[in-house]
């Protein structure tokens, strides 16, 4: 139970911590509906698994390199995303033209090319994750049920009240994604720019 509410409280504070990740829930809310950007709050279940058996494959710290090229790759993903999110908000399509979007897939690019959870998973997930394996295999196990229950249960409430966001009316709706637009431009920018003073 304890490591049970330990991974609760870790997952709790991912989702309702800032990040490229959140406001591309945001943007894919507001742009598609609560219904349609649902599965993306699962992402982090398809983007985490390979992540989570490199550290502990490795059984360190990730190397510097690494994350400077994640931060590098993650960094274009993120701009990129967040011109996609800008031009929708400046030209928004009519519903009936919107194509199914294609959010799952770029969620989790996002998600796997964040060097945050890579240094998440290295410096305090990981390290938990092989202690209590050691102890107990279950033990691991519900570590890792409550930090993910906690993590997209935030994110599935983030895109139920963004979602909501539809009903206020297309002026509104246009404002909100351009705020996240914003958001992910700021957080590419942020990531190129740690990875070229860490270059030095």
């Amino acid at each position: 139970m304890r490591l049970f509410l330990e991974g609760a409280l870790l997952g709790l504070y991912g989702s309702l911590s800032p990040g490229p990740l959140q406001a591309y829930l945001l943007a894919q809310s507001v742009r598609n509906g609560a219904v349609r950007a649902l599965p993306i709050a699962l992402v982090p279940l398809a983007s985490d698994p390979p992540v989570i058996a490199a550290v502990l494959a490795a059984l360190a710290q990730v190397p510097a390199g690494l994350l400077r090229a994640l931060q590098l790759v993650g960094g274009a993903v993120v701009l990129w995303l967040a011109a996609s999110t800008l031009r929708g908000a400046l030209r928004p399509a009519p519903v009936a033209a919107r194509e199914p979007p294609r959010g799952f897939l770029r969620g989790a690019l996002l998600n796997f090319t964040n060097p945050n959870a890579w240094i998440f998973w290295s410096a305090v997930g990981g390290p938990t994750l092989a202690a209590a394996w050691r102890v107990r295999p279950a033990e691991a196990l519900a570590f890792l049920g409550g930090f993910y229950a906690l993590l997209t249960a935030g994110n599935a409430g983030l895109v139920a009240v963004a979602g909501s966001a539809a009903r206020l009316g297309p002026r509104f709706q246009r404002a909100l994604a351009g705020v996240s637009g914003i958001a992910l431009l700021g957080f590419g920018a942020w990531q190129l720019g740690k990875a070229a003073l860490g270059a030095r």
